[in-house]
C-alpha cells in the first residue's frame, strides 16, 4: 500500500529502518555485487555510478511508503531566510490567462497566485539581483523536475547545480532565475497543485524575467528537466500559441533544454518491449507508485482523459495530434537507459517535422538538437557523478546557447 508510513510516528521509525539498514546492509551488498564488472548493470558504469543509481531508486521506493517528501523542503508559501537577497517574490498574471485556461482552472480551483523566485549568479559575479541586463547577456530560466511532486526551485536543491553548471560553462549566461511553482499532490494528502497551477506559476516568473527585470523574449533560454520540461514546453506552447491574443503577453523564449522531459502522461508508450520494461531494472526511475501518484496528483479532477487529449499535458501520446511550429530552437537531452526514452524519441520526431523546412529533415535537425548518451540514466546532467556524460552534454548545451544569435 502506498504511503503506509505517512504518520508519525511510523514515518520516522521507518525512515529510521531504512538509513540503518541501507548503511549496513544494502550498501555493504550492492558494493559486493558490483565488484565484477558483468555484474554491473551496465558494464561501461564504473563501481560508484553502480552503487548510486542503487541507492537513488531504493530512496524512491521508500519515499513512496512515507510521502512525497522525506525531508521539508522549501515551497511557494515562503522565501527561504537563508537566501537572502537572492529569493524574490513574483507576482501573479491573471490578465494574461486565456479563457481556455480559467475553464481549467475553475475545474480544480486553481487561480494564479503570488510565489517566490530565485537567482543564480555565476562564480565572481558582482551582478546585482534582478539588475536590468547588459548588452548581449541571455538569461537561464529553470523549471525544476520531481515529477510535479517534489523537489524545489531553491538553490540548495539537488537539481539546481545543473543549471549553476551550465551557467558556468557559457559566455552569454551570467545567471539563472527559477520560480517556486506549485507542487501537486492527492490523497491520502491534501489535493493541491493540480494542473494547470504550476503554468500558472512559470508564466507568472517568465513575465517577470520580461517586465520587472528587463530581458527580451529572445534573450531567455527556458530549461527543464524531467517534469520540469514537461512544464517548460507547455509554457514554450502558451507563449507561442498566444502571443498574437493576449494583450502584452510576452513572446516566446530564444531557446528551449529539455532534460529528459516527461513528455506522455497517457501511457502510449508503455508496451512490451518498450523502454519502460527493457530498463526498468536499471534506470533510476521506479516505474511503480511513485510515477502513478505522480499523475494522479497533476491531473487531479480532469482525469486521464485530460493526459490522452492535453497537447500541454502530453506532447508525445501517439493519438494525439500535435504541432510545434512556432517553437524556438531546441536542444534536447536524453539518456540511453532511461524509461522515458521512447517518449522523449517521439517528441523530438515531432519536433523536427514541424520545425523543419523544405527537404524536412534536415534543416529540423540544424534547429533541433539531440543528444542521447547510450548508458546514461534519466536525468543524469543533475548528477555530478554521472561522468563524463553531465560535462560533455553541459559543454554541448553551453556552445549551442553562445553560438545563437542575440
Amino acid at each position: 500500500m502506498p504511503f503506509a508510513f505517512r504518520n508519525q510516528p511510523l514515518k520516522g521509525l521507518y525512515s529510521t529502518y531504512q538509513v540503518l539498514t541501507t548503511v549496513f546492509l544494502r550498501l555493504p551488498w550492492w558494493i559486493l555485487c558490483s565488484l565484477p564488472r558483468s555484474w554491473r548493470p551496465r558494464q561501461s558504469w564504473d563501481l560508484k555510478r553502480a552503487i548510486m543509481v542503487r541507492l537513488i531508486r531504493h530512496s524512491i521506493h521508500a519515499t513512496a511508503q512515507t510521502g512525497p517528501f522525506v525531508i521539508k523542503t522549501p515551497n511557494y508559501l515562503a522565501i527561504e531566510p537563508d537566501v537572502g537577497e537572492y529569493g524574490v517574490w513574483v507576482e501573479p498574471v491573471p490578465e494574461l490567462v486565456n479563457a481556455e485556461f480559467e475553464v481549467f482552472a475553475r475545474a480544480v480551483s486553481v487561480e494564479p497566485i503570488r510565489v517566490p523566485g530565485y537567482w543564480m549568479h555565476k562564480r565572481g559575479s558582482d551582478i546585482k539581483v534582478a539588475s536590468p541586463p547588459v548588452p548581449g547577456e541571455k538569461v537561464l530560466y529553470r523549471l525544476h523536475g520531481g515529477g510535479y511532486t517534489r523537489c524545489s526551485a531553491h538553490p540548495s536543491d539537488p537539481t539546481a547545480k545543473m543549471s549553476l553548471d551550465l551557467v558556468e560553462f557559457t559566455d552569454t549566461l551570467h545567471r539563472a532565475f527559477a520560480v517556486e511553482y506549485r507542487l501537486s499532490s492527492t490523497e491520502p494528502f491534501p489535493i493541491a497543485g493540480q494542473f494547470p497551477a504550476a503554468l500558472f506559476d512559470a508564466l507568472a516568473g517568465y513575465n517577470y524575467l520580461v517586465n520587472v527585470v528587463g530581458f527580451s523574449p529572445s534573450d531567455i533560454v527556458v530549461l527543464g528537466d524531467s517534469a520540469g520540461g514537461n512544464l517548460a514546453q507547455a509554457l514554450t506552447r502558451y507563449l507561442v500559441e498566444n502571443q498574437n491574443s493576449i494583450d502584452h503577453l510576452p513572446g516566446p523564449p530564444g531557446g528551449l533544454v529539455l532534460v529528459s522531459p516527461w513528455c506522455d502522461m497517457s501511457g502510449s508508450h508503455v508496451a512490451p518491449g518498450s523502454a519502460v520494461y527493457l530498463y526498468k531494472d536499471i534506470d533510476i526511475l521506479v516505474f511503480a507508485d511513485a510515477d502513478s501518484y505522480s499523475e494522479k496528483a497533476f491531473l487531479g479532477s480532469h482525469g486521464y482523459e485530460a493526459a490522452v487529449s492535453n497537447k500541454y499535458i502530453s506532447p508525445s501520446c501517439k493519438s494525439l495530434p500535435v504541432s510545434f511550429k512556432g517553437f524556438p530552437r531546441i536542444f534536447i537531452i536524453a539518456g540511453g537507459v532511461e524509461l522515458l526514452l521512447d517518449q522523449i524519441r517521439t517528441i523530438k520526431a515531432r519536433m523536427i517535422e514541424d520545425l523543419g523546412e523544405g527537404d524536412g529533415l534536415r534543416e529540423g535537425e540544424g534547429k533541433v538538437r539531440y543528444v542521447e548518451e547510450p548508458d546514461a540514466v534519466h536525468d543524469y546532467p543533475v548528477f555530478n557523478w554521472h561522468e563524463p556524460e553531465k560535462s560533455r552534454t553541459l559543454k554541448e548545451v553551453a556552445e549551442w546557447v553562445d553560438g545563437a544569435a542575440s
